[in-house]
């Protein structure tokens, strides 16, 4: 069942009401959590908040994506993601950090041979989904397990560089992976304090976020000081040691993809265009992204695409931002090889290797999720989602929760003063999009003579093509 509820709120985006219909129907009528072993992050961002965004869609009196709702429900979608939710809290239990373990038995709880180690963004980018949950059944023990977790991680940052780790044991609070970096066991856990305060308007979300990402442009960034002035190396964010922020290698992955979206939700666009161009020019001279790429021998290092959705996702947030019709040249190319190379005749394949285009009988859920939803939103103009994009986030699996004054107050608590403030500042985070024409609250305007032509100004356009190989 996991690609089918994955998918709900695709098939309602994009105004498909028959088949979200019969899809919730099925889920309704077929999805029993058995006794499997799951990861407790894979199942959250792909089942947890796929059963919420698709409840809070049938539910929205509004229906702005056309009549989703469906007569009869009785918040059953709620009520399955109460059952996983509980399932997943053994998790959270018996570990000396409150930092959880990787997997659960969906039946029996915490394995007996589970390991005592996680990564950082597996243990913390659960916020979002788990306190969603919290607040629509108005218990706080999802969202406190998810907060604590977040917490505690946030207090073994190294006390020298102000960085975490990739993987620690969560008995012993030690690190045992002492990379820190953008990619794989890091990347949503940034993104989820930025989208957490964004959502909840917890002003603690929005300080680790902020310190967050100083000390990442400190440590991890090198080459020109701007993205487009100046002279020097092109903008890279490379992978360092924790301790020292000394680079450790010389190679970065393919999750690393999403981080110019982050970017450009906190208003840092220009950033963002530059850490966006160098992904694009793997992406054009490989036909796919490769899993890992060593920016220093300039060849894939792992060959594998398993068709991700991480560029398009900052591709898509970058054209709402700036409205440049470059980003629609560079999605329009991402579709074309998709549809050429990885199309099979039940679906789209895996690529086992971005040189020889072989393929591979796998198609992961976040295909449908994430990049069949970003790619159909980046053309479709007139999507609600793209002319109320300050009214909805967008979780690391691409469901979509809506910024709401239910999520700004605690119903275990009375702050309706509070909640009015928080809604006021985050409405003013959000408004991002489209700077091409508005100065807004958190970034300036894009330069007129940027609107239509190269986001990258030409000479840094050439020097990046040369930098990644392509004549």
């Amino acid at each position: 069942m996991l690609s089918l509820v994955d998918t709900l709120d695709t098939l309602a985006i994009m105004g498909n009401s028959t088949e979200f219909k019969n899809a919730v129907q099925i889920v309704i009528d077929n999805l029993v959590f058995k006794s499997n072993t799951v990861q407790v992050f894979e199942v959250t961002i792909r089942m947890l908040g796929a059963l919420l965004s698709a409840h809070l869609i049938i539910t929205d009196p509004e229906q702005p994506f056309g009549n989703m709702s469906i007569p009869g429900y009785d918040n059953e979608l709620l009520t399955l993601a109460n059952d996983l939710g509980t399932r997943l809290l053994p998790a959270f239990e018996n570990t000396k950090t409150g930092i959880p373990y990787p997997r659960v038995n969906l039946e029996n709880g915490v394995p007996v041979d589970c390991v005592n180690t996680t990564c950082t963004s597996g243990a913390g980018t659960l916020v979002l989904e788990f306190a969603v949950l919290s607040r629509l059944l108005g218990d706080p023990i999802y969202e406190s397990y998810a907060r604590r977790a977040v917490r505690n991680l946030w207090q073994l940052k190294s006390n020298v560089t102000g960085l975490l780790g990739s993987v620690l044991n969560i008995q012993t609070g030690e690190w045992t992976g002492e990379m820190s970096g953008l990619g794989a066991g890091h990347d949503s856990f940034y993104e989820y304090l930025l989208k957490s305060y964004i959502l909840f308007g917890e002003v603690e979300d929005l300080e680790m976020f902020n310190e967050a990402y100083e000390t990442i442009k400190f440590h991890l960034r090198r080459g020109r000081l701007k993205c487009n002035n100046g002279s020097g190396y092109p903008p890279l964010y490379v992978n360092v040691h924790m301790k020292t922020g000394d680079t450790v290698n010389n190679w970065i992955d393919s999750l690393q993809a999403a981080w110019p979206g982050i970017q450009v939700l906190n208003g840092d666009i220009e950033e963002a265009i530059c850490s966006h161009a160098l992904f694009y020019f793997i992406w054009k001279k490989y036909g796919f992204l490769p899993e890992r790429y060593n920016w220093n021998l300039r060849v894939p290092e792992v060959m594998f695409y398993p068709l991700r959705p991480e560029l398009i996702e900052s591709t898509y947030f970058l054209y709402q931002a700036t409205k440049n019709p470059f980003y629609l040249h560079v999605g329009k190319e991402i579709l074309q090889n998709i549809n050429t190379y990885a199309k099979a005749e039940c679906g789209y394949c895996t690529v086992h290797d971005v040189n020889t285009k072989e393929l591979e009988d796998r198609m992961e859920s976040f295909f449908l999720s994430e990049t069949c939803k970003y790619l159909y939103l980046l053309f479709d103009e007139d999507n609600h989602l793209n002319k109320h994009a300050s009214k909805y986030v967008f979780t690391t699996e691409g469901h979509v929760f809506p910024i709401d004054k239910r999520f700004r107050v605690k119903p275990w608590e009375e702050d309706t003063e509070t909640e009015e403030k928080e809604t006021e500042t985050v409405t003013k985070v959000m408004s991002v999009v489209n700077v091409a024409d508005n100065s807004t609250f958190n970034c300036d305007t894009i330069p007129n003579d940027r609107k239509h032509f190269l986001p990258l100004r030409s000479p840094y356009f050439e020097q990046l093509q040369s930098a990644i190989g392509i004549d």
